[in-house]
């Protein structure tokens, strides 16, 4: 009997390891890697938006963004000018903390978000004037479909 409760709990810690949960810094906030080019100022502005928000971000500077875009699956015209990554998912463009903060809550099987382009009043584009053009954030789901997430501005 003990062999097999032995069995049992190897096969339970086995399940444990594969599961995939999302990483957290050492201060237990969620940890995001962004991947931009280091002349970009809005990119810049996200991560501080995301800091602000309690985020911990860790941000490699890339000269070439396109490899980290097809490894994670950005569907053809949903880019933008930076890509990152946080517990599991994608999250591409201006998207906004609070719709991150969502995703991880609820945890869709889905790939990511993705804010395509540059929206002004998007977080890091915001211009001096206040004013924000609408914008969708969508879902990217496993298949490659977007559906809207989350509607902005306006």
């Amino acid at each position: 009997m003990v062999s097999r409760y032995s069995l049992i709990a190897l096969a339970l810690l086995a399940l444990a390891a594969c599961t995939r949960t999302p990483e957290t810094s050492a201060n237990g906030h969620d940890q995001v890697t962004v991947f931009k080019n280091e002349s970009c100022g809005c990119c810049k502005l996200w991560v501080r938006h995301l800091e602000n928000a309690g985020f911990a971000v860790e941000v490699h500077d890339v000269d070439n963004l396109g490899p980290t875009k097809e490894r994670v699956g950005i569907p053809v015209a949903m880019g933008a000018c930076h890509t990152a990554e946080v517990g599991g998912y994608f999250v591409e463009g201006h998207v906004p903390a609070e719709d991150i903060k969502r995703l991880l809550r609820e945890r869709p099987d889905a790939k990511g978000l993705t804010v395509p382009g540059m929206p002004a009043g998007s977080p890091g584009m915001e211009v001096p004037s206040g004013q924000s053009q609408p914008y969708d954030v969508y879902l990217v789901s496993k298949d490659g479909t977007t559906s809207v997430y989350a509607h902005h501005g306006g």
